[in-house]
């Protein structure tokens, strides 16, 4: 369902064309506010459109998102909600609770596995539980935009927000706002499970008897990055393996083709790497895409592993070995936090072993 018609679902306050604004002693909801019960009048809508400056169907078309309303209006209307803290009177608050049942999910870069999985994966999460997801989209780039998710959400009285938007400064920019409402970010809290799963990746390397080792990194701004980096420094150390090199990429398919000349160069060199572990399944396909069209042989020279095992890994040529984690606890966690409510943990991260590894050759030779 368009998430404007949710919105109008959940009871977005619409204009009454006779009614005083200020006077209304039976509690129900009015132009310019809305009684708490007490005698003490909540903001409306006219209150928000006196604020911005706007009539008072142009507050309920942004709150609606509609098209065809320019962007200093709209922005003008969003930061007048935040001003003066307003919340829509949606069906929940009707029956007389203080919850909407939806949680907001502020998401960013969701062309990309991860987070589009895990927008799936919340909003089963909150169905499971009884709620509906409300998601806002941010550019990555534009802090600004992300202000302008979260003020949507607010009026749109979600009961908590989920951060699917996985970079390091995202959170300390929500939390300095001071919100209101619980925030979780749900890429941070994964932290120690990624770096355990990056483990898996390195330790199945050395037991196929690989000694040096090399890291293909996510950006570096990135929780999962950093997370999958750490969990790959601490299975090195005291393994007997080392990495001899490092790069990075921007978790897509064509970083990962992008490194094939440089990899390709110090791979079969007494010094070079004989196992690789790639950050993403996504970088690892354009990592091995770009070697094989260099006619280096995965794994005859060297064997590679992803992580994620998006639901293309097995038809990679050759299928690839990654690391799967579990998205849907990881989901389930993220909502009940958000909501106050308790959750089993995830599972653990689990190796799955495919086509893209084996022995390297001069320890196959002594075999």
């Amino acid at each position: 369902m368009p998430e404007r018609r949710l919105s109008h679902r959940f009871g977005l306050e619409r204009p009454h064309p006779t009614k005083d604004p200020t006077k209304d002693p039976t509690g129900r909801t009015t132009l310019s506010g809305m009684s708490d019960g007490g005698g003490k009048r909540r903001v409306g809508v006219r209150d928000v459109a006196r604020h911005a400056g706007v009539s008072t169907q142009t507050v309920s078309r942004v709150l609606n998102d509609y098209p065809g309303i320019r962007d200093d209006t709209r922005e003008r209307v969003l930061a007048a909600v935040a001003d003066l803290d307003y919340r829509i009177n949606n069906a929940a608050r009707a029956l007389g609770t203080s919850r909407s049942r939806t949680v907001g999910v502020v998401a960013s870069d969701t062309a990309l596995y991860g987070p589009s999985a895990g927008i799936a994966a919340l909003e089963a999460a909150a169905r499971d539980r009884g709620r509906w997801i409300a998601t806002a989209y941010a550019n990555a780039e534009d802090e600004s935009s992300f202000a302008a998710a979260v003020r949507h959400l607010l009026a749109q009285g979600v009961d908590g927000i989920v951060l699917v938007a996985p970079h390091v400064g995202t959170r300390a920019t929500l939390d300095e706002a001071g919100l209101g409402v619980p925030v979780v970010s749900f890429h941070e809290e994964t932290g120690e499970r990624q770096a355990d799963g990056a483990a898996l990746a390195v330790n199945h390397l050395v037991e196929l008897g690989h000694r040096r080792l090399a890291e293909v990194a996510g950006p570096s701004d990135w929780f999962e990055a950093t997370a999958r980096s750490a969990g790959i420094a601490a299975a090195v150390a005291g393994s007997g393996a080392a990495v001899t090199d490092e790069w990075s990429g921007d978790w897509t398919a064509s970083s990962g083709y992008a490194l094939a000349d440089e990899v390709a160069v110090r791979i079969g060199r007494d010094d070079g790497p004989t196992g690789i572990v790639v950050a993403n399944d996504q970088m690892a396909l354009g990592l091995i895409a770009g070697l094989t069209a260099r006619g280096v042989a995965v794994p005859g020279a060297v064997s590679i592993t992803g992580f994620d095992d998006n639901p293309d890994a097995p038809f990679y040529t050759p299928a690839l070995t990654t690391v799967r984690v579990d998205l849907a606890g990881e989901a389930r966690r993220a909502v009940a936090e958000v909501l106050g409510e308790s959750a089993p943990p995830p599972s653990p991260p689990l190796l799955v072993v495919r086509d893209s590894t084996a022995p390297p050759h001069t320890f196959a030779a002594t075999l």
